[in-house]
């Protein structure tokens, strides 16, 4: 792991004091658990609110296959392999990292989950959310307000690796994982939540971001840990501040979706969910703008062509 913030450091062992601590985990060759002292899954411990009726709709994976997620990191892969230098490739390459890792966990860990058939549904559900968005913009240019600040920020190369990532982390967490979890439901069929094992997978992606990161170093941007404007570095800022608290925040507009009283109340909150992530994107934008003549995408877009060749135009991914 990455050296910490000093700061973060107390505020992590304070959390630490404050919450029960977890059951150890048995480490396996893909993504080891206990390996990084630091993590505190600070939103296990806030209960679900909600406990009303299953909200599942979704039609996505609904034998909860693990093949499915499978079939999801495919066409990652593919999307990503076409993809090469343009900008869109690095939030392309998170999303099939982590894709691959939590189901490597799963096989390895069978138990690790209550529910992996919920797990796999979630996965398929969540995917179809980015998949909708991309294949809108590329034969439209018409997506969800957080998306299309996104997609434009990478078709025109105006921000930072980091920014990159942090745009499609956003969209795809701030504005599609509330519905996702709307969709596929909140509550088991034994009335119990399922907040539990949407917190469990905060463990895998914060093992998953030091080599995401330094992947993406190695082919895209050698700068992406340590870019202008995020003090501390990339890796603390996404994993002690910005990771945990946007999925924690996803469930509980997730339950409002779920607490509406009918149709008009949901659309009040689904409004709501989308300006909140178009204005969180319009934030990182503009907190990750290459600003001409001091920094700008000809170093990285060099660096990235010598490692992985021209950079290409984006196409929609169906099926």
């Amino acid at each position: 792991m990455s050296s910490r913030n000093p700061v973060l450091f107390v505020v992590a062992c304070v959390v630490a004091l404050l919450c029960a601590a977890a059951p150890a985990i048995a480490s396996n060759p893909i993504v080891d658990l206990t390996s990084d002292p630091w993590f505190v899954n600070w939103s296990a411990a806030l209960p679900s609110t909600y406990l009303g009726v299953n909200t599942d709709s979704s039609d996505a994976c609904v034998a909860g296959k693990i093949s499915c997620v499978d079939k999801e990191a495919r066409r990652l892969e593919r999307e990503l392999s076409g993809l090469k230098c343009n900008h869109s490739a690095i939030f392309a390459l998170s999303y099939a990292r982590t894709t691959e890792e939590v189901a490597a966990y799963e096989r390895a860990h069978p138990t690790y989950f209550a529910d992996n058939a919920w797990l796999n549904h979630y996965d398929a559900t969540f995917a179809d959310f980015y998949f909708t968005a991309w294949n809108s913009w590329q034969t439209s240019k018409t997506a969800p307000a957080a998306w299309k600040i996104a997609f434009t920020a990478a078709d025109n190369r105006t921000n930072s690796a980091a920014g990159d990532l942090l745009l499609g982390i956003n969209a795809h967490v701030n504005r599609d994982l509330p519905f996702t979890l709307y969709a596929i439901g909140l509550v088991a069929p034994d009335g119990t939540s399922r907040k539990p094992d949407h917190d469990k997978v905060n463990k895998i992606l914060d093992l998953v971001l030091q080599p995401l990161i330094s992947e993406i170093a190695a082919r895209y941007d050698p700068t992406v840990a340590n870019p202008p404007g995020i003090p501390g570095g990339l890796l603390d800022f996404l994993e002690f501040q910005v990771l945990p608290t946007w999925r924690e925040t996803a469930w509980r507009n997730a339950e409002k979706l779920a607490a509406a009283p009918d149709a008009a109340g949901r659309k009040a909150v689904a409004a709501s969910i989308e300006q909140s992530a178009a204005d969180e994107a319009r934030s990182l934008r503009s907190l990750t703008l290459y600003t001409p003549p001091v920094t700008t995408t000809a170093a990285r877009d060099a660096y990235c062509k010598a490692h992985l060749g021209t950079t290409t135009t984006a196409t929609s991914l169906l099926g």
